[in-house]
């Protein structure tokens, strides 16, 4: 793989605009990228630090607390019942996972690495990075008639998706798998936004109740068997945690023990201070319900703000953004946005099929995402 195959990173491309934006006499509102900006929980610092002190080397496997912690967690937020710890390992978050995952599956040349059309373009890099085939897909159905010969040798699912939000159910879930068995393909699905779900509840109702997401390793979706199935998830959106790059995977134990073999060659390890406080986050409901109370004011002020800019919302079920379009090209909604002094993302990030819209993030501060809306419902 020459590194002249990999796309241009696209947030660069932002900079024109951003600096369109910034010219606004009440300054720049930042919403192109979905990184945290309220502290990160008091528990969870205090995790970090008790584990200052850390002379040796971490396990790469993790440590069997925090592989049982995570197995606790899905049983307890995501309703997935005996999975065997030994299935799961932390990862240095999920983005270098979702990079890495083709090539420590040993995927390579003539190999196909198929993910949603409108997706995080990590899923398309990481099949590039390994020398495999990306292929963009809406629905297998695009993929025409395959055997175990011709069908790709990963699927990624998105699910809430990014950038859309959109949520995939039960029955979908099902029937990806089931396919997925017949033709010998391994699926992966990243869920790292599975805990802020949007739907049926009011703003106030923020609460302890576990999301109505479904998990790809949810014993309604595998029928009890979790072969061939991988999770990615992370805790920098409900934990505040992007700084610590603190995720894990989780699934088949012969596929997580097929990549931790990798990588333990490659020292792809975890911090012991950061498995410490993923088991201190995995372990307080309570900081998650306040997070997800945040976000929903935020949601529900943009949402509205949005919507009165002229912007139709699209899916936007779960997760930290407005998936948002105006029925023009994105780069001229996002310049109108600039015009406000508010920088969203471009939908061409996500590939073509999102050319008319715009992702608008949750992640300004109350005072941020005030001023926003003021801005956009006055237009």
């Amino acid at each position: 793989m020459s590194l002249r195959s990999l796309p241009d990173f696209p947030w660069d491309s932002l900079a024109p605009i951003k600096a369109r934006a910034s010219s606004h006499a009440g300054g720049l509102i930042d919403l192109s990228i979905g990184t945290p900006v309220d502290p990160t929980p008091q528990i969870i610092q205090d995790a970090l630090c008790a584990a200052a002190d850390a002379p040796g080397y971490p396990q790469t496997h993790g440590t069997p607390d925090l592989r049982e912690a995570v197995a606790v967690w899905f049983e307890a937020r995501r309703g997935v019942r005996h999975l065997d710890p030994a299935g799961v390992m932390p990862t240095i978050g999920s983005k270098e996972l979702v990079a890495w995952l083709p090539t420590l599956l040993d995927l390579g040349p003539g190999d196909v690495v198929a993910f949603p059309r409108v997706a995080y373009p990590t899923y398309d890099v990481g099949a590039r990075l390994a020398g495999a085939t990306p292929l963009a897909v809406d629905a297998l159905t695009s993929l025409g008639p395959v055997t175990s010969k011709t069908a790709p040798k990963l699927l990624w699912l998105n699910t809430p998706g990014n950038p859309n939000g959109k949520v995939l159910g039960v029955d979908h879930l099902r029937k990806v798998v089931e396919w997925a068995r017949r033709h010998g393909v391994i699926v992966a699905s990243d869920e790292c936004y599975a805990e802020l779900d949007w739907r049926d509840r009011s703003v106030g109702d923020w609460r302890h109740e576990p999301p109505t997401t479904p998990s790809l390793l949810d014993p309604r979706v595998t029928g009890g068997t979790m072969d061939g199935m991988l999770v990615c998830y992370s805790l920098s959106k409900q934990s505040n945690l992007a700084g610590y790059r603190a995720a894990f995977l989780a699934g088949d134990p012969a596929l997580v023990q097929r990549v931790l073999e990798v990588r333990k060659h490659a020292g792809f390890m975890v911090p012991w201070p950061v498995q410490r406080a993923l088991v201190a986050a995995l372990a307080d409901p309570d900081h998650v319900a306040e997070i997800k109370a945040r976000y929903a004011v935020r949601r529900a002020t943009l949402l509205s703000a949005v919507e009165s800019f002229g912007l139709r919302v699209d899916d936007s079920e779960a997760g930290l953004y407005l998936w948002a379009t105006a029925g023009e090209d994105c780069w001229v909604t996002l310049n109108r946005l600039a015009d406000k002094g508010i920088l969203a993302a471009a939908g061409a990030f996500y590939g073509p099929t999102g050319a008319q819209h715009v992702r608008i993030a949750l992640t300004g501060t109350d005072a941020q995402i005030a001023d926003a809306a003021g801005r956009l419902a006055g237009a």
